[in-house]
């Protein structure tokens, strides 16, 4: 049995990973509280205290839009403080797994992200969370680095599924992005998928990244379109009657976003001997958990 240091355990992937890693022994989740990513000496100090041998970093700066006006902070959490715990990890021997993000490229693809593309993050965001996965790989030894895409779950609090279900409550009209296109990925896919490879994978060779997200394509307008089908199925409240297709011109942010961040899952497919759940279906899973809840 394992002992694994989980990190960021109150947020939406860490909050499922507290259930699906229990199989595989004893999980000490510490969320910010208890272990401060902007503090290198208190992150080095857990990690000796509780000599875990499986670090799952699933903690990040995650507001896209906000960092740019905190790219300080931004970095300590999600560049230096991935770091930190890839040397912490290896004087100790443990096996890292981090998620990172589509982000870190510029979307100027319009065939799916393979793990050996060159990254260019267009915001500060991207630019921070590509800097984590350099430092692991400058300071690691045992590591694999997970990158995702377009999350929302059950829990916690602000994701795009959520804030459209309140939306689409109080307004009978809304306007979406439709020309920025990914997967959207249930946070307990990945919390499922990252047991998977913790329970498969030669931790003692490993040295990877891998990509992984829900199946198939969407835009934010597609996903919008299909929480509002679904929710309406299952009994939400909604008042909505019109979704309409906007251009990223028309709803501008103060981070520039890729227009395409689709991650191909084929590596990880081979890896686990199946493919990811296709996006629409884990949409109405996750919808009918929150509409019981």
């Amino acid at each position: 049995m394992h002992k694994i240091l989980l990190t960021g355990s109150d947020g939406q992937v860490g909050q499922d990973l507290q259930q699906t890693l229990v199989p595989m022994g004893k999980i000490i989740a510490t969320n910010r509280q208890q272990l401060d990513l902007t503090s290198p000496e208190n992150i080095r100090k857990i990690i000796q205290e509780t000599q875990p041998d499986i670090i799952v970093n699933s903690a990040a700066y995650t507001a896209v839009d906000k960092a740019e006006s905190e790219a300080d902070l931004a970095f300590a959490i999600n560049g230096i403080a991935p770091a930190i715990m890839a040397d912490e990890a290896k004087k100790i021997g443990a096996f890292l797994l981090h998620i990172s993000t589509d982000y870190v490229f510029d979307g100027t693809k319009n065939t799916p992200y393979l793990e050996t593309d060159v990254t260019h993050p267009l915001g500060v965001y991207g630019q921070t969370k590509l800097a984590g996965e350099q430092g692991i790989k400058k300071n690691g030894d045992r590591y694999l680095i997970l990158r995702t895409a377009w999350v929302y779950g059950t829990k916690g609090k602000g994701n795009f599924v959520k804030t459209m279900l309140r939306l689409g409550q109080e307004k009978e009209q809304l306007g979406i992005v439709a020309d920025q296109v990914g997967s959207p990925t249930w946070s307990y896919d990945i919390a499922h998928t990252i047991t998977q490879i913790l329970t498969n994978l030669n931790l003692a060779e490993t040295r990877e990244i891998y990509h992984f997200t829900n199946s198939g394509v969407a835009s934010w307008y597609d996903l919008a379109v299909a929480i509002f089908e679904e929710g309406k199925n299952i009994g939400f409240p909604l008042n909505i009657k019109q979704v309409n297709p906007i251009i990223t011109e028309e709803y501008p942010t103060p981070a520039k976003r890729p227009h395409y961040s689709v991650l191909s899952g084929k590596k990880i497919a081979n890896l686990l001997g199946y493919n990811a759940p296709y996006w629409r279906d884990s949409l109405k899973e996750m919808l009918i958990k929150l509409y019981k809840n």
